[in-house]
């Protein structure tokens, strides 16, 4: 049986797949499995359609059972080494005992998530093995629809009647795994899908390692669901943490648009939301979000029950109905109290006082819900601002332009008044080089205020946005493979004979040559030598073998 390595089909005799169009003339590199790997004796490796810092999935295909799974690899970038169509991991000495005990939380946190069979918000775990020096979990695979195309589908936004039902068994999902000790931290639109049957599925699941800076693993985090406490080194993640994901994921939902990233809204905490949208909503649902989304963890829904609870009830209206209860109370006993005869001129007071209570809700209601989420609190920083003719003599934020950003995070370590936050976003530049700060806020020379505690924002470069083409000619493929990943480039290798190139020497780009220049994460093409073809045997030499 031959397999398609990108989607698990059988294929036949084709190089290019006719359902998934996958090219199976390629192959994987390093430190990715090579294509048609077998695991634990059963489970054939294709195509790595996800990885972070932690681990890698591939699309896979379950001999045992006939059925396509996904293979989740341990593979912590930057501690270990794995050349081509090698399998095993080599670890360095340094790096032995920081790899294993990332390796134990791995499977530790894996085991968990196998025991909630009956959360139909994770995905089924169906085995977790240790082979080649690492670890594997193999997860359920369903066909499903992607959370943006679900939310683009329905007009660009759920109502809350479509929200609720989806998010509800999330919500509880995220509880079991909080009650174990563990967390997600990475909800976002990105790691959520729709079945068929129209529930949701979470996906990017990951030890908290993966989830925060400051480990040994690069951190993967998601922007405007990430909260703001996962950007400092080793801050401890908890439920306040994942319920910040949560609001802002169902924030997507209902508006079509992510909130505005930590950094930014250190700066502005307001979250941006058309009337239209508001008026559509409960009130109560659009207080719960703010709630949890709140930037300062102490005034953020705390808690799962809370969230539920917020979601749910409409404290306003219930407050408004009380109120209306108590105060016709407070005047049919006042009636009471006097002659009965006096009772039909006390009536229109009564009303009276009714209806004033009533216009007084609704006016607050309207309020509530036409601008909810305006100055929840004030930006952390408050930058003091001098007058044109008074010159600023005190503190001023430094200029971290030019510096790189290890650096800068090093600074911030030694100096317990700076908070450095990353920009998260994407930045390309041709004048500052990869890892460089670009871009920071506020800028160099603002004044500070007394206290001398600070947080600057930074934009960190990835270099020139289009990448030139080194020369390969001849050169080693491993070494080629690495000098382009280093640059950006996604690689694939297509082999042919040469009479003029040594055996797994590159002949050369496809459709390409050095100094073309190309966009950042481009897939290039290289042409890798077999070395010389094979003669075909002259009929003088088969006589004389004969």
């Amino acid at each position: 049986m031959s397999l398609c390595m990108g989607c698990m089909r059988e294929i036949g005799d084709n190089v290019i797949c006719p359902s998934c169009k996958f090219d199976n003339s390629t192959e994987q590199h390093s430190p990715y499995l090579p294509y048609n790997t077998v695991l634990h004796g059963r489970y054939v490796v294709g195509s790595v359609i996800e990885t972070n810092g932690e681990s890698s999935r591939y699309i896979s295909f379950d001999k045992q059972t006939g059925d396509v799974v996904i293979v989740c690899e341990f593979l912590p970038m930057g501690l270990f080494e794995r050349e081509n169509d090698e399998i095993n991991l080599t670890v360095r000495y340094e790096n032995e005992d920081v790899f294993r005990k990332l390796m134990t939380d791995f499977i530790s946190y894996f085991r968990t998530i196998a025991e909630l069979k009956d959360f139909s918000a994770l995905m089924r775990i169906h085995n977790i093995f240790q082979e080649n020096n690492t670890a594997y979990v193999i997860e359920e695979n369903q066909d499903l629809i992607p959370f943006r195309e679900y939310v683009e589908r329905s007009n660009g936004h759920l109502e809350w009647d479509i929200a609720r039902p989806l998010f509800m068994p999330v919500i509880s999902a995220l509880e079991a795994l909080h009650r174990r000790g563990l967390g997600h931290y990475a909800i976002s639109p990105k790691n959520m899908y729709v079945t068929a049957y129209g529930k949701i599925k979470i996906a990017g699941l990951a030890t908290a390692n993966e989830r925060k800076r400051g480990t040994p693993l690069k951190s993967q985090l998601f922007s405007g669901c990430a909260a703001p406490e996962q950007y400092e080194n080793n801050f401890p993640l908890d439920s306040i943490t994942e319920i910040y994901g949560i609001s802002a994921t169902l924030f997507y939902a209902l508006t079509g648009n992510l909130p505005a990233s930590a950094k930014d809204r250190y700066k502005d905490s307001r979250l941006l939301m058309s009337t239209s949208t508001v008026k559509r909503l409960p009130p109560h649902v659009v207080t719960a979000i703010a709630n949890g989304l709140q930037v300062k963890r102490e005034n953020r829904i705390s808690d799962f029950d809370e969230l539920r609870s917020q979601l749910s009830v409409s404290h306003t209206a219930q407050a408004i109905q009380e109120e209306i209860s108590r105060t016709a109370n407070m005047n049919v006993n006042k009636s009471k109290m006097n002659n009965m005869k006096n009772s039909s001129h006390k009536l229109p007071i009564i009303l009276a006082a009714v209806i004033t209570v009533l216009l007084l809700g609704t006016a607050g209601v309207f309020l509530l819900v036409q601008n909810p989420f305006k100055e929840f609190f004030h930006p952390r920083n408050e930058i003091v601002t001098t007058g044109a003719t008074e010159k600023w003599t005190g503190e001023t934020v430094p200029n971290y332009v030019g510096m790189s950003y290890k650096e800068v995070k090093n600074n911030a370590e030694q100096d317990d008044n700076l908070n450095v936050y990353l920009d998260t976003n994407e930045s390309f530049s041709d004048k500052y080089e990869d890892g460089v700060v670009m871009e920071q806020d506020p800028k160099a020379g603002s004044p500070l205020t007394a206290s001398g505690e600070y947080s600057v924002s930074v934009k960190v470069s990835k270099g020139p946005q289009m990448r030139e083409l080194p020369k390969i000619e001849k050169k080693n493929v491993n070494t080629v493979a690495k000098t382009l990943a280093k640059d950006s480039f996604v690689v694939n290798a297509e082999y042919q004979y040469s009479s003029k190139h040594d055996k797994d020497t590159v002949i050369g780009y496809k459709d390409l040559k050095p100094g073309d220049k190309l966009e950042y994460g481009s897939t290039v093409t290289i042409i890798v030598s077999k070395g010389e073809e094979p003669k075909a045997p002259t009929a003088a030499s088969t006589a004389n073998q004969n």
